[in-house]
């Protein structure tokens, strides 16, 4: 026993030195005394109010975000969360207090952000793509008391208890403001922008798993440890100077964890409320970004734009598209290469576990599948069912992963499988004999069809390869003879007609290449699959109708 406490002692202060030597690679880690001073700045208020603290100090008038009302910069935005969480502290906000934050990515969220951590309080992302009766739901469950909103969603806040304290946050008609909600922004007008006493505790965030599987649970994110960032910088070449384009929503973990390392590297980030493929060339051109942040539906409505259209923007500053929060299919890897280079990096995580692997360019290049290998401080291992360990190389089995931004458990008290300390990601996968791992598809999509196991990553990334269709998704059915048979959604690209004979010229495309199991008996042609606003599909929609 006093063997293994050795053993893992020995373990962790060698993941400690291997991580300041990362971020000090990174340029994150700089003079002894700036890093002491830095991590007592995060320590009073939390990682995200303390990175914005640190940029005032270090780049008072450097620029850290453009949306579309124009550039703030460091000291500006640092005084705004000052006035804001000024103004809540007048008005009750304090430690536990839970804000509730319906926004798109703007300078409001950004400052809602940092102003929770300098109240105290803790800050729920709440889902821009919620109905009324969910977004209700979840706010009462997490015990909101406060909801900082978009105006845009007023329609949504219907079913919000009406005590909820209510703050606009962006408003497209000034005007037309309802009676009894407060403007966010003249109240940080209004409130002087001196800086906040120490809160009794750091705020924190309350993040929401995407609900494909069900209603959406709450994930708290309480203060975490600096070196955690190096978990994105060992594999990914972020570095102090660069300007990034946030396309990723910022209350998903991929967009919060970009943005927040963005700050504490000094960048510039870009920031626009809707996503458009023309548009976000457009900025990475216009700001000669360095860095592009998304989700896989986000790039592959870029590339899906017409090449002269693609062309006319100079997107030859970017040096890392960053892609998360679902499988990337075979075709989009391949099709960033060819249209931007050697730039993909693609990571792997869950809200849970937060970081699992990294795919560099030159992975992706060998095998487009790959998820890549975990960064360091992330452990990753494949166990079977009965929560035996899998060492052979290519046997599929479930995902666990451990590390320190590894969450402690939802907030209703449950918590994923834990197997060694490690956390169930619900994934099935294999690594590889080099040790790169590949996710073959959710637990819980695992179809049974004649006794057979397919996983419908497999298919759809055989169908999604072809030029003629854009994407595909691949479900169960109930079967009598068989107990499920595999029925396919396919979205045509232009000029393709979606009649019998293309779903028999699939049909055969599968059969050519993959076992005879797993064939579509039924292929469907749709306009566009049901995705989430982080892109990840909703299979349970696909397989109710």
């Amino acid at each position: 026993m006093l063997l293994d406490v050795a053993k893992s002692v020995t373990s962790k202060a060698a993941t400690t030195v291997r991580s300041l030597w990362v971020m000090k690679r990174a340029g994150l880690v700089g003079r002894p005394d700036e890093g002491i001073r830095s991590l007592l700045t995060m320590h009073k208020y939390g990682p995200f109010a303390g990175v914005l603290a640190v940029g005032a100090r270090k780049n008072p008038h450097a620029v850290a975000l453009v949306d579309e009302a124009g550039p703030l910069t460091y000291t500006e935005l640092d005084r705004r969360s000052n006035a804001l969480a000024r103004a809540w502290a007048e008005r009750g906000v304090g430690p536990g207090t839970v804000i509730g934050a319906l926004c798109r990515d703007h300078r409001g969220l950004v400052t809602v952000m940092a102003a929770s951590g300098k109240a105290g309080a803790k800050l729920l992302l709440l889902n821009t793509g919620f109905g009324k009766q969910q977004l209700a739901d979840v706010m009462r469950r997490e015990g909101a008391v406060k909801l900082v909103y978009d105006q845009e969603f007023t329609r949504l806040l219907e079913a919000v208890d009406g005590d909820v304290e209510r703050y606009l946050a962006w408003a497209d008609d000034p005007a037309a403001v309802p009676d009894g909600v407060l403007d966010m922004e003249q109240l940080i007008a209004e409130t002087s922008a001196d800086p906040m006493p120490t809160p009794p505790r750091p705020g924190s965030f309350i993040l929401l798993t995407s609900g494909t599987t069900g209603t959406p649970k709450g994930a708290p994110r309480e203060k975490t440890s600096p070196i955690a960032s190096a978990q994105f910088l060992d594999r990914i070449p972020l570095r102090p100077q660069q300007s990034m384009f946030m396309a990723a929503p910022a209350f998903h973990g991929t967009g919060l964890a970009q943005l927040l390392l963005a700050l504490a590297l000094g960048n510039k980030v870009v920031m626009r409320r809707r996503f458009d493929a023309e548009a976000t060339l457009r900025a990475v051109a216009e700001h000669r970004c360095h860095v592009l942040v998304v989700v896989p539906t986000m790039l592959q409505r870029i590339l899906d734009l017409p090449a002269d259209v693609r062309r006319r923007y100079d997107t030859s500053s970017l040096e890392i598209i960053f892609s998360a929060g679902s499988a990337i299919p075979v075709d989009v890897v391949e099709r960033t290469f060819d249209s931007f280079g050697d730039v993909l990096y693609n990571l792997y995580g869950s809200t849970e576990v937060a970081v699992a692997t990294v795919a560099t360019p030159d992975e992706l290049r060998r095998d487009p599948r790959t998820a890549g290998r975990p960064p360091v401080g992330c452990s990753v291992r494949i166990y079977d069912h009965h929560g035996k360990p899998i060492t052979e190389p290519g046997k599929v089995g479930r995902i666990f992963v451990g590390s320190i931004l590894s969450f402690k458990g939802y907030t209703g008290g449950a918590n994923k499988e834990v197997v060694d300390g490690l956390l169930a990601t619900g994934d099935m996968g294999y690594f590889d004999e080099s040790g790169q791992l590949f996710v073959v598809g959710r637990d819980d999509d695992m179809i049974v069809s004649g006794g057979e196991n397919v996983y419908p990553l497999e298919v759809e990334n055989l169908l999604s390869s072809r030029p003629d269709v854009l994407e595909a998704a691949v479900v169960g059915v109930d079967d009598e003879e068989f107990g499920q048979r595999l029925r396919a959604y396919v979205v045509l690209a232009d000029g393709h007609p979606g009649d019998e004979a293309k779903a028999d010229e699939l049909r055969r495309y599968v059969k050519d290449n993959l076992a005879r199991y797993k064939v579509p008996r039924d292929v469907i042609f749709l306009d566009e699959l049901p995705r989430n606003a982080t892109g990840k599909l909703l299979r349970k929609q696909l397989a109710a109708r």
